[in-house]
């Protein structure tokens, strides 16, 4: 393969050693790269005719690197590095990737070399907001997310390691559907083989990916952000329903899919059906709805709600 690229390739793939191995020798780079040491100093001559800036010092811990020029080098980045860039860059930035901004140009031009399954949630991460601070420790690893994404991407499955909780781990086989980010999370949408079921798996909880070499046939209509916020809306240990009197279009902005399936009773009402694990939590939200709202179900969420209240009143003081 090495004998079959142009010296102006064999040139760009110096350049990537150099830098991820700064003051690397010339024996070690013509190893790399597997040719001459003559051929190495060629390659370096055309990289500088090019204008980039490479140096090179002699003796025992001599070697290449790349010098400070007036222009920034070229730099190279494999796609794990640069999705690990873009999700490490977005936990403070969520503007326009249009804006001005050195931030949003710099993501522009990482995000426009990634390929379109990396892409996807990298641009979708800058719409996402951190939901609480503990957002940050639920990042994935970069190199098995570009793993994931290049599976989603191919249409391929995988056999991934699971970690649900800090004392079980297992093995699934899956087809990776996509790579969704909401809520400051990442989670992988797939089928999985052994259930013959709709998975959404919290990527931050898988510790290995390996491909399978299969492929599946994917399905036209499928909504991916769709798909995962019905599943974090269903499914959970209490079920719920909340009728607002209010109309479904002033409601709906205050209520995520999360929440549940907002429905349209008339022109006043409206109701909220969905399920949560922490009936506390689902309190907290409804409390930030700015309409009229009256629990049908359960009895544990209105009691919440009372305790909620009891706690703002208290906070409020005299």
């Amino acid at each position: 393969m090495a004998d079959e690229l142009s010296p102006t390739a064999r040139a760009i793939l110096a350049l990537e050693a150099i830098q991820s191995s700064p003051g690397i020798t010339g024996e070690r780079l013509a190893t790399r790269l597997r040719v001459s040491d003559r051929a190495v100093r060629r390659y370096i001559g055309i990289l500088r005719e090019a204008g980039i800036p490479v140096d090179a010092v002699s003796g025992p811990y001599g070697g290449y690197r790349i010098g400070r020029g007036v222009r920034v080098p070229p730099l190279t980045f494999s796609t794990a590095e640069a999705l690990g860039l873009v999700m490490a860059v977005l936990q403070g930035w969520h503007g326009s990737m249009e804006a001005d901004h050195p931030a949003a140009t710099a993501l522009g031009k990482i995000v426009r070399v990634l390929p379109a399954a990396a892409a996807a949630p990298a641009d979708a991460m800058r719409q996402v907001r951190a939901q609480n601070p503990s957002d940050a420790a639920s990042m994935p690893d970069p190199e098995i997310t570009a793993d994931v994404a290049r599976a989603c991407e191919g249409h391929r499955a995988i056999r991934i390691h699971y970690r649900p909780r800090r004392e079980a781990e297992w093995d699934m086989t899956v087809d990776a559907w996509a790579v969704v980010v909401r809520h400051g999370r990442w989670y992988l949408l797939c089928h999985a083989h052994r259930a013959n079921a709709r998975r959404v798996l919290r990527l931050d909880r898988v510790t290995a990916v390996e491909d399978l070499g299969t492929s599946y046939e994917p399905m036209d209509d499928l909504d991916p952000v769709r798909e995962v916020e019905d599943h974090l809306a269903e499914g959970w240990a209490h079920e719920v329903e909340v009728r607002f009197g209010a109309s479904f279009d002033a409601v709906a902005p205050w209520t995520p899919r999360t929440m549940g399936r907002l429905i349209a009773v008339d022109e006043n009402t409206c109701l909220l059906r969905g399920s949560t694990d922490y009936l506390d939590g689902y309190a907290a939200s409804l409390a930030g709805v700015p309409f009229p709202f009256t629990v049908v179900r359960p009895d544990g969420l209105r009691g919440e709600l009372r305790l909620l209240a009891d706690r703002l009143t208290q906070a409020a003081g005299d």
